[in-house]
């Protein structure tokens, strides 16, 4: 029976879309209707997935909650509940100071809304009652690719870094489970597949004592029907070393590697309790193109941090034209309470000059990437297709993940040669994979033709 529609808006991280992909799954099972980030929200109930990482995120988060409040006292709206993050981490605040929600809950006790709506939570997989084997969820990506997050919480506790106050320790989810999870996904037609943890590097030691992200991708990677599974969010230090070999082994396995670095300043990769050096990890980005040749490295740095001299800075710069990441994003520093950071250094550099060491950084990544993308001009390149607009279908390679890399833009009815062929139109199928060649490239996309 239907119960209603509800509104579900996600933000943050995609590890956080996972878990509203599960409760959207559950309210299905339960009656609901679930509408995801919709541009007109029209609900009788709201359910907002916040994000408390940084100070931007906490404050879109608040905007957002405010929004939904101001519709629920004008009577557009009947039930207001806050999940994710932010509730985690100020559940004794936020109560107080936004009395129009219904319901907080945090970021593992989402399911806890349907509770409050009379509700109980329905096992999604036949015969199986086991906690964690209810890993059926309603995508909101294209069909054809998923986030899998194997992981959650994070032991690292660097300075700057609220996640592990939030998410607390690292607790990796079973191989087995996770399989289950991979059959059940490739069965309703996701062909790619982006891992998540928020350290990949640690998966399996917390509960089999060793590394074992190599035994996931070696047995993911033999599953039928699987076209490219993407790594995210490696940490350098205490790297499995062993999923090397495994991703030069498999061809389903993306020849790219989202590493977070952060810096290579020695004084602040220490400040920043890193705990590696810059030889080390020169050392292991080497390694790393040599045992996985072509592969395509994506990593963030910080600036701004606590204790970053001008020095630090101008050895940063020199280091990214040095290393040529294909992929990289900056960001500020950010002080958030109950950080090493927040508690022992002064956040002294002044706003203005984070910003510009964040647009210096990028400035010098768009002239890299605009090389490094030249370089693809005259190859052939197979992508997968995500969505159609007026004149082009947009694509990915395998070294682009969604939304935040780079595109691949192919004109609809493609080259002379592509029109004399098919008259004037090649209809490309959304989620499918095509070889291309590449004919074009800009700062951070690329043009193409079949």
């Amino acid at each position: 029976m239907r119960k209603g529609e509800i509104d579900i808006i996600t933000l943050g991280c995609s590890k956080n879309l996972v878990d509203a992909e599960r409760l959207m799954r559950q309210l299905e099972l339960a009656g609901y209707r679930c509408v995801h980030d919709s541009p007109k929200p029209n609900g009788e109930i709201a359910i907002i997935n916040t994000c408390g990482f940084i100070g931007d995120a906490k404050e879109e988060s608040i905007e957002m909650i405010l929004q939904f409040a101001e519709r629920k006292n004008r009577g557009k709206l009947s039930k207001l509940y806050v999940m994710g993050c932010l509730s985690q981490r100020y559940a004794k605040e936020l109560p107080a100071e936004i009395p129009e929600v219904d319901g907080w809950f945090g970021k593992f006790d989402y399911l806890g809304i349907l509770g409050l709506l009379g509700e109980k939570a329905k096992s999604t997989v036949s015969d199986r009652n086991e906690k964690g084997k209810d890993y059926e969820r309603t995508l909101t990506t294209p069909s054809h690719y998923a986030y899998l997050k194997i992981a959650e919480g994070c032991n690292r506790y660097c300075s700057y870094c609220a996640i592990p106050l939030i998410t607390g320790k690292f607790t990796s989810r079973k191989i087995e489970d996770i399989l289950e999870e991979v059959k059940w996904l490739v069965g309703k037609g996701v062909k790619e597949f982006n891992v998540i943890a928020q350290d990949l590097s640690s998966y399996g030691l917390d509960i089999y004592g060793e590394h074992r992200l190599a035994e996931l991708l070696d047995k993911m990677a033999q599953i039928e029907g699987l076209e490219w599974i993407r790594i995210h969010y490696t940490y350098p230090t205490d790297f499995p070393y062993d999923i090397l070999p495994i991703m030069a082994k498999h061809r389903n396995i993306c020849k790219y590697m989202d590493i977070a670095l952060q810096h290579c300043s020695d004084n602040m990769l220490k400040l920043m309790r890193r705990r590696i050096t810059r030889e080390e990890q020169d050392a292991l980005i080497a390694r790393i193109r040599r045992e996985v040749p072509g592969i395509c490295i994506r990593t963030t740095l910080l600036v701004g941090h606590p204790g970053e001299t001008e020095e630090d800075f101008d050895e940063l710069c020199e280091w990214v034209k040095e290393m040529k990441f294909d992929r990289l994003g900056a960001f500020p520093y950010s002080e958030e309470e109950g950080t090493y950071a927040a508690k022992h250094y002064t956040d002294d550099i002044p706003q203005e000059e984070k910003d510009r060491r964040v647009d210096t950084i990028m400035t010098l990544q768009q002239t890299i990437s605009s090389e490094i993308l030249s370089q693809m001009v005259g190859t052939q390149q197979r992508v997968v297709i995500d969505r159609e607009e007026a004149d082009y279908y947009i694509g990915r390679t395998q070294y682009d993940s969604p939304e935040v890399d780079c595109e691949v833009l192919i004109a609809k009815g493609g080259d002379e040669a592509t029109r004399r062929r098919t008259k004037g139109h090649e209809k490309l199928k959304i989620g499918e994979f095509y070889i291309v060649n590449i004919i074009k490239s800009g700062d951070f996309d690329l043009y193409a033709s079949l």
